[in-house]
């Protein structure tokens, strides 16, 4: 059972169903309405529906306070700000007198002149050197920079009278790498989310005002408090207003606020002791969407109600994203491996080397030595390879009009479980439509099929639909929203009745009687030219007009008595609209007998229409909704088959929020619970309790038999204390949240968040939705929703499309794997075989055979030019139709990948370049324990060659280790770019998984090895990076070892496609 949309609007508390209420009325005899027309009291009086939204009730957040974190008491001072606001209580004298103004002069000159208020929301503070700072010392920049003041300290003083050039130019390229990690960092954080950058587009321009009893137009930020401002249809409100004078039809549009579309009216007495709640305010940011008025400054810029509701967002407490958790873990990892093999170098110099072996490293050398410890470890290149990648999935996302501010966030989307998504605006147009037309004998399931020149009743009904409307129409075609202003009920009709414009032209309007929430109706007298005949046109809800109907029109035309039998029809058809959360209005006419009225005696006409307002004739009924968005229902599908839940948090109606839910497949259950069901399943809360906090989540149901669906109010959420936040969270697949206020949104994101590793996202268009937006992991705006909500927001949806989620969520999902392949890619040769190399020279007395700048230009130049590459991949399944990763036990290293780097990849890698190194040094008559252990034997020459002659082979070496390392790239980004798909199914030339980049990055890195190693040996060059020259059989020697990497990986791979419950699968990353 369904209340009437009218009855709706008092806010559940008087509640009958369409049957009841529709039937009761429609249960009379014809002609007995003919006989006893309704009195005075009877047409004009109705209970008045004080309560349209529900915003920070005292009583709820008082109790809310105390059941979340410390971010929701950062916001208390405002709300309790907005809930302390008492203008609407005081008598307007008292508000006059106590704001320094005058009714009817406005403020005086000297008053405006001594208040230094601007209209304007302050923005958001930050912290510009903290974030300077973090830049240049973040991340692995910090082990950068111990390598960079060693260096220079290794160059002067330690360096004594002839410093080495190396150790100067290596200090260079250590600072250039700082610097180029300092520019990504900053560019990652580039443009990041803050709250109402732009608010001054969102802010009134203009406003008109009363000074010094002149009315005059003001920059919106010049309105000061104690102004008497001026409100027409279409002006947005500039400040906070109390109304002192109303037309009998103003009406504001507060769904940038409340979230809800329904328009609230405006009144000069208080109608609700909250702020928020009463109509004798008129908000800053809101819409005058019909009728007039004047209102006197109470509070303006950040004391309005819309600054109060900016800094109850941009005071949260702002956390790292899930990326950034996930670098911070890996480079705490990273940097203590670091340090601790730059302190065993320096420990094992200073009580072992420097006394064994006197003449092998002085002080300078053994910096020098435990630096390239310090910095080998460290893959200089993945901050570069992680801003990059994020910017290729930003730009991908972006050409599907999904605009990413802060670039760290993309990969937050692909992890989420759920998404809190308000309903107007997002889930719906955000633009109230007609969907359906009925009579007594016929129903238009849709309104476009409707013909008028094949449906008399439907002319007319289109006709009083056209006549009786306030709404204005501009330049363009009414079916144009934009070009049409005023109610929204009355825009939706006039768009509705388009093509008329010509038809009507015959037709004047003499009387008007404007809609109000008393009557419930609006009434229109128009005179037809052509036959000078008068005729009464009414449109209202069915429950009051119906009282004074005797007539029906048949689709034909034809009118007849309104029997038992229409009215049932017409009642069937009010229950069945509701259902789907539609407002139905009545539409009647009239024929009068007279010719004239006395329109403009008051009286008169109040009593003519008391007199004529009876037995009226059913012309028909009209369903208003605002309707879902076409594509929404296949994006809720493929979330859900993504395992992502999609719950509705709004501020509209629980019935109206309920049937949009199943119309969009968020509910599809067949039972919808309340709170009481819920806490009434005793054995629920039992086996809840007994449940790890991550274990907090419902199995995936596929049929909607096996699913569980709960619709809770703001009330209830107030009422929730932790357990039944489990139970809800943990039992229920679809959950509905309806008249929720700003401050319990953000309790629901984060009571969700705390439950089972949820990573929630939140999506939204009003200023209403900016806390809850900034407050979740991933906050999600519409392209056409307000400043505020689009400057809280991680991400922007230009296109309004809410199938743009599932969009950014596979994006997500793609980046995540990608990144994890260029983790991947990286480290094998860019830290475990440079370490390797590091190693050998400081614990082993060898030669170095990778010098520090072959280590900084190989993980900068060529690993983030192949890294590239990997952002390219396509993913290798359907990534849409697995759950979303688990964010606290899928890392991005983790054991696994562990042993593909050191026991796989990486021991191929470091294996083929030292075999390749000791082959170049057989060659060159040097055994295997020739090179090792030799500690400083070459200080003086060795074996018959002189410090020259061994200097300039160690070089050549050096470099075909570096070359080496080059080629078996090749071969571990070929195997990489797949976990699990062969490389025959993935060609990257052509085929699904082609990958071009590919191809392009490896020639890349090919010609930066040959440019250092050509280059810097080519006569006449000073060489001061010591690289040797390379023979050409060491550029072909590596490629069948690189092709053996590729293979080995292979038969890991068939290993674990055909024997998932092997040894091998189980490690495998």
């Amino acid at each position: 059972m369904l209340p009437t949309v009218d009855e709706e609007a008092d806010g559940g508390r008087h509640l009958t169903t369409p049957e009841a209420s529709l039937a009761t009325e429609m249960q009379v005899a014809p002609g007995v309405l003919e006989q006893q027309p309704p009195s005075r009291a009877e047409s004009f009086v109705t209970a008045d529906q004080v309560v349209l939204f529900r915003t920070l009730s005292t009583s709820h957040s008082l109790d809310i306070r105390h059941k979340v974190d410390v971010r929701v008491e950062k916001v208390a001072a405002d709300a309790a700000a907005i809930r302390s606001i008492r203008w609407h209580t005081m008598p307007p004298d008292q508000v006059l007198a106590e704001l320094k103004s005058d009714r009817h002069r406005g403020l005086s000159s000297a008053a405006v002149k001594a208040d230094a208020r601007v209209n304007r929301v302050t923005p958001a503070k930050s912290n510009m050197l903290a974030k300077v700072l973090s830049y240049v010392f973040g991340g692995f920049n910090a082990l950068m920079w111990i390598a960079l003041v060693i260096a220079v300290v290794s160059y002067e003083p330690l360096g004594g009278a002839s410093p080495e050039t190396f150790t100067l130019g290596l200090a260079f390229v250590l600072a250039f790498v700082i610097i180029l990690s300092s520019m990504f960092y900053a560019y990652v954080d580039y443009n990041a989310s803050q709250v109402m950058k732009a608010i001054t587009t969102l802010a009134a321009q203009t406003a008109v005002v009363t000074r010094d009893g002149s009315i005059e137009t003001v920059d919106a930020d010049d309105v000061k408090v104690g102004d008497m401002v001026h409100l027409e249809l279409g002006v947005r409100v500039p400040a906070d207003l109390v109304l002192l004078d109303v037309s009998s039809d103003l009406t504001f549009d507060r769904s940038l606020l409340t979230g809800e579309s329904k328009p609230v009216p405006g009144s000069i007495t208080m109608t609700h002791e909250n702020p928020l709640e009463t109509r004798n305010l008129a908000l800053s940011s809101t819409f005058v969407v019909q009728g007039t008025g004047v209102g006197v400054v109470f509070a303006t810029g950040d004391d309005a109600v819309i600054g109060r509701i900016f800094h109850m967002s941009t005071k949260q407490v702002e956390e790292p994203t899930l990326l950034q958790k996930e670098i911070n873990r890996f480079t705490i990892y990273v940097s203590t491996a670091a340090v601790l093999m730059f302190s065993s170098a320096l420990a094992v110099w200073g009580l072992w080397t420097r006394h064994a072996h006197p003449g092998f490293a002085n002080l300078n050398q053994a910096l020098t030595n435990a630096m390239g410890c310090l910095t080998s470890l460290v893959p200089q290149g993945l901050p570069v390879c992680v801003a990059l990648a994020l910017t290729i999935i930003a730009r991908i996302m972006a050409a599907r009009f999904v605009i990413v501010k802060n670039l760290s966030i993309v990969e937050t989307s692909g992890a989420m479980t759920v998404i809190c998504s308000d309903k107007t605006g997002t889930l719906t147009a955000g633009q109230m439509l007609a969907d359906a037309v009925g009579f007594v004998d016929h129903e238009y399931a849709d309104v476009r099929r409707v013909e008028t020149r094949h449906d008399p009743a439907a002319e007319d009904l289109f006709r009083i639909a056209y006549l009786c409307n306030d709404s204005k129409v501009g330049d363009g075609d009414a079916d144009n929203g934009q070009h049409v202003r005023g109610n929204p009920t009355d825009v939706a009709l006039m768009r509705m009745a388009k093509g008329m414009e010509s038809a009507l032209r015959q037709y004047t309007r003499v009387y008007t009687v404007a809609f109000n929430s008393k009557s419930k109706w609006m009434l229109t007298v128009a005179r037809d030219e052509e036959s000078d005949a008068l005729h009464l046109f009414i449109k209202g809800a069915p429950d009051v007009l119906v009282k004074r109907c005797g007539r029906a029109m048949m689709q034909n035309g034809t009118d007849v008595d309104l029997d038992a039998a229409g009215r049932d029809r017409l009642c069937q058809l009010q229950h069945a609209w509701s259902r789907r959360g539609a407002r139905v209005l009545m539409l009647c006419r009239k024929d009068l007998q007279e010719r004239h009225l006395e329109t403009s005696d008051t009286e008169f006409m109040s009593a003519f229409i008391e007199r004529t307002l009876w037995n009226l004739t059913v012309v028909g009924l009209v369903a208003i909704c605002d309707p879902p968005r076409d594509d929404v229902p296949a994006a809720v599908a493929t979330m859900r088959t993504a395992g992502v839940r999609v719950f509705m948090v709004t501020g509209d109606f629980q019935l109206t929020a309920e049937a949009i839910a199943r119309q969009v497949g968020i509910v599809t259950a067949d039972r919808v619970d309340r709170l009481g069901d819920a806490r009434a399943d005793r054995e629920a809360y039992k086996r809840v309790s007994q449940l790890a906090g991550h274990d907090m989540k419902p199995a995936p149901q596929t049929a909607p038999q096996q699913r569980r669906a709960i619709v809770l109010t703001g009330d209830d959420v107030a009422d929730l204390d932790s357990s039944d936040w489990d139970v809800i969270v943990t039992v229920y697949e679809e959950i509905v949240f309806a008249r929720t206020t700003p401050e319990q949104k953000l309790v629901i994101v984060q009571q969700i968040r705390q439950c089972g590793d949820n990573i929630v996202g939140v999506t939204g268009d009003g200023v209403n939705d900016a806390p809850a937006l900034k407050t979740a992991d991933i906050g999600m705006a519409m392209g056409a929703g307000s400043d505020v909500a689009k400057e809280a927001a991680q991400v922007i949806l230009l296109n309004n499309d809410f199938a743009s989620i599932p969009v950014a969520i596979e994006n997500g999902r793609l980046v995540f794997e990608n990144l994890r392949k260029v983790a991947l890619y990286i480290l094998p040769a860019g830290a475990y075989t440079e370490m390797m190399a590091v190693a050998t020279n400081v614990y082993f007395g060898m030669q170095l055979p990778l010098t520090p700048y072959q280590q900084v230009v190989f993980c900068i130049l060529q690993d983030v030019t192949m890294s590239i590459s990997l952002m390219y991949e396509k993913p290798e399944s359907d990534l849409m139709s697995q759950p979303p990763r688990n964010t606290r036990t899928t890392h991005l290293v983790d054991w696994r990948f562990g042993v593909q780097v050191v026991l796989f990849i990486g021991v191929f890698i470091w294996v083929s370049c030292f075999g390749m190194f000791f082959l170049y040094w057989h060659w060159q008559g040097f055994g295997f324990y020739d090179l090792m252990f030799v500690f400083g034997a070459w200080k003086d020459g060795y074996k018959g060659f002189s410090l020259a002659e061994l200097d300039s082979k160690l070089a050549v070496s050096q470099s075909i280790f570096y070359v080496t390392m080059t080629i078996m790239q090749i071969g571990n980004i070929l195997s990489t770019r797949n976990r699990r798909m062969s490389t025959i199914h993935s060609n990257p030339l052509w085929g699904p998984r082609r990958n071009p980049v590919l191809i392009v990055c490896i020639l890349v890195s090919l010609s930066v090895a040959l440019l250092n190693v050509y280059v810097s040996t080519s006569p006449g060059n000073p060489n001061i990076f010591r690289f040797g020259y390379v023979p050409g059989i060491f550029w072909l020697l590596p490629v069948p070892l690189a092709i053996a990497l590729l293979l080995a990986d292979e038969l890991r791979k068939f290993i674990v496609r055909n024997c998932p419950t092997s040894w091998v699968a189980n490690v495998a990353w």
